[in-house]
């Protein structure tokens, strides 16, 4: 075999000629010792290429039947990373640790020409059996790699491009590969992202999947990465003993394995016990809340969630919506302190008790899926899931799979079972359409025909599913304008309208001060006392953004506050700004209350708007006298982007000059 040495030193030089950087020079490596465990382990010979082994169909079910958990979890993350990719000469492939491909998701003309080759479901792509490549490498070298080309061992195989990493189980050892191929000649490093984080998010799944039983509980060091791909996660038992964690929580915690943290209690790793993690997260309607790590200084924020399974036992038992207690309107209604919102809740409960839809108006960040969650509770469908779409986030290629779901084999990839759309998930509970003025055009007339006959067919089906759910809706923009302009069916829009409430924004409303005492006791885990002149601002500032943007505030200015009291220093420099020109100015320049509809803003006798956008847009036209008209301290203060700002200015029609646009 020492004859075969110069072979694996040129084949390396080659590679090193043909890439550079230092992220390739580890794949280098790899490709190179790959070669010579060909050469001297397995006896393989480069210039006798061999085809893998394909399975018959009874043997690839065993090994499907042996992964059936990793592959229910990896489908739909491999059709969205296909969808990502747009490339149609490339494949996504799961194989198990024999090297098997398990499931691939393909176009089909792409698909056909890679079978030529063996690159097929049921084909064995296993290092020891077709030499260097993405899955079989991978295998061994249990870290993601990259085989592009005249990597491969085989020349059969150097129009190829594999990108691989490894899926690891939550015990730590790895029980799949993920893989795109493709015809590529570009370095890989987007696909390695990508791939990445959707190994993670298929290990998320099979943790969540594998212990049904736990509460999980999630965290990271800043909350904006709560409930992402960076979050830690960890499973819990009711006894408070820790049972497994991903990755990214033993990264952030400080343990090399999973056998280093399982079987801790939840105190040993938080100062805080699993009861009261539950409770506050339950308080905070789910938001994180901030905990120390124990016996450190360091700062988390937690929230943790009844188990998976609770919930699924609690719907199995229900055959139909179980009856509501009379007084079910009256808890539903304890979260919120403002008579109006307390009104408008009894009402709505009660038209929810008759299973009419609700239609909520109300400016960003005012709270509406708050108040929607609320009506749930209350609700002869407490007992089903509470399902949120945001209309407006998902793209117009997604939006109908999203909310109808599709059949087994609709397109290639698909998953074996099909996939169960959003309106399928809400049966017995409650369907929550966030944005619904952003819906398309298209989806409003399949949308209209689903509330009217209570049916659904996923798409590339032909069979009618019967659901039974809850209707909310909600949306800040006028739906009768966009029926007028026709952007929205005026039919649509009348069965949507069973109730309609609108919510006051922040500044309206009765309950701000127990509402700032309240965000701002969960932002900083302990009571907080506020300074005099802190609190007259907080109290008086107009919260353009409302409720969202008041949490933002407050959980940073609980992290600066010093010696349990937030103070004036404690608060982002915008909103000091406002404080010390408000003292100056003989009155203030932002309006409290609504516009009646029709009437003129701010002095503009040709600007017409509902009561909704003429408040919105006095506030922010007092907002940008406040800040001298400069844009980017407006942007700061309201916590969005310029572009966003201009967006909202151009729809409220508030001019700009072009001095005042420079800033």
């Amino acid at each position: 075999m020492n004859s075969s040495m110069p072979e694996v030193r040129d084949h390396a030089r080659r590679v090193h000629d043909v890439v550079d950087g230092r992220a390739r020079a580890l794949t280098t490596d790899l490709v190179t010792r790959s070669w010579t465990r060909c050469l001297t382990d397995y006896g393989l010979d480069p210039e006798r290429p061999a085809r893998p082994d394909i399975l018959g169909e009874r043997l690839l079910e065993k090994h499907r039947d042996r992964s059936r958990d990793i592959i229910d979890c990896a489908k739909l993350e491999m059709t969205t990373l296909f969808q990502q990719l747009g490339d149609r000469e490339s494949a996504v492939v799961l194989v198990d640790t024999e090297g098997v491909i398990l499931h691939m998701v393909a176009a089909p003309e792409f698909s056909s020409m890679m079978a030529q080759v063996g690159f097929c479901p049921g084909a064995v792509w296993s290092e020891p059996a077709v030499g260097t490549n993405g899955m079989g490498t991978c295998l061994v070298a249990r870290e993601p790699v990259v085989v592009r080309q005249h990597d491969h061992f085989y020349g059969a195989y150097t129009s190829l491009t594999c990108s691989a990493v490894p899926i690891f189980d939550p015990d730590g050892e790895v029980v799949a590969v993920l893989d795109v191929t493709s015809r590529s000649q570009l370095m890989q490093q987007h696909s390695l992202v990508l791939l990445g984080m959707t190994a993670q998010m298929i290990e998320n799944r099979l943790l969540d999947l594998r212990f049904q039983d736990a509460c999980p509980v999630h965290f990271h060091s800043r909350p904006e990465f709560v409930y992402t791909l960076h979050e830690g996660k960890l499973v819990v038992s009711h006894d408070g003993s820790i049972r497994a964690a991903n990755r990214s929580a033993l990264f952030q915690l400080g343990y090399p394995s999973v056998d280093e943290i399982r079987g801790k209690q939840i105190e040993q790793v938080f100062q805080t016990t699993l009861p009261d993690i539950l409770q506050r997260s339950t308080r905070s309607s789910f938001h994180p809340v901030p905990t120390f790590c124990a016996g450190r200084s360091n700062r988390f924020f937690v929230v943790a969630q009844q188990p998976a399974a609770q919930s699924l036992i609690s719907s199995e038992r229900v055959g139909v919506p179980a009856p509501v207690e009379e007084s079910a309107p009256g808890k539903a209604a304890e979260q919120f302190g403002d008579e109006r919102i307390v009104s408008q809740m009894s009402v709505a409960a009660r038209v929810v008790a008759k299973r009419i839809p609700v239609l909520l108006h109300g400016e960003t960040g005012a709270g509406k899926e708050v108040f929607a969650r609320a009506l749930h509770e209350g609700s002869p469908y407490a007992s089903g899931q509470f399902v949120a779409v945001n209309c407006a986030s998902l793209p117009e290629t997604l939006i109908e799979s999203e909310l109808f779901g599709y059949r087994a084999g609709a397109f290639t990839g698909a998953q074996r079972n099909g996939r169960r759309g959003k309106i399928l998930q809400a049966d017995r509970g409650t369907l929550f359409l966030d944005e619904i003025g952003d819906m398309p055009l298209t989806l409003q007339a399949r949308l209209l025909r689903v509330l009217d006959e209570r049916r659904v067919s996923p798409l590339g089906s032909e069979e009618v599913i019967p659901v039974d759910f809850q209707l909310v809706s909600a949306t800040h923009r006028d739906l009768p304008r966009l029926v007028a302009e026709g952007a929205f069916r005026e039919d649509l829009y009348y069965r949507l309208a069973g109730l309609e409430v609108t919510l006051p924004p922040l500044r309206e409303r009765s309950d701000k001060r127990d509402l700032i005492c309240r965000v701002l006791q969960e932002e900083a885990g302990a009571r907080m006392s506020i300074d005099p002149d802190a609190e007259t601002l907080l109290m008086s500032y107009p919260w353009p953004g409302n409720l969202r943007q008041l949490r933002h505030v407050l959980r940073t200015a609980a992290v600066l506050a010093e010696g349990g009291r937030l103070s004036m220093a404690a608060l982002p420099p915008a909103l000091r700004q406002a404080g010390r020109e408000r003292l100056a100015a003989p009155a203030p320049l932002a309006v409290a209350g609504p516009t009646p509809t029709g009437a003129a803003v701010a002095g503009d006798d040709d600007v017409k708007l509902d009561p909704i956008q003429a408040s919105e847009r006095a506030v922010l036209l007092g907002l940008l006298q406040e800040q001298r008209w400069n844009v980017s301290n407006v942007a700061k203060a309201l916590d969005i982007s310029r572009n966003t700002l201009y967006r909202r200015l151009h729809r409220l029609r508030i001019p700009l000059s072009t001095d005042s646009a420079s800033h």
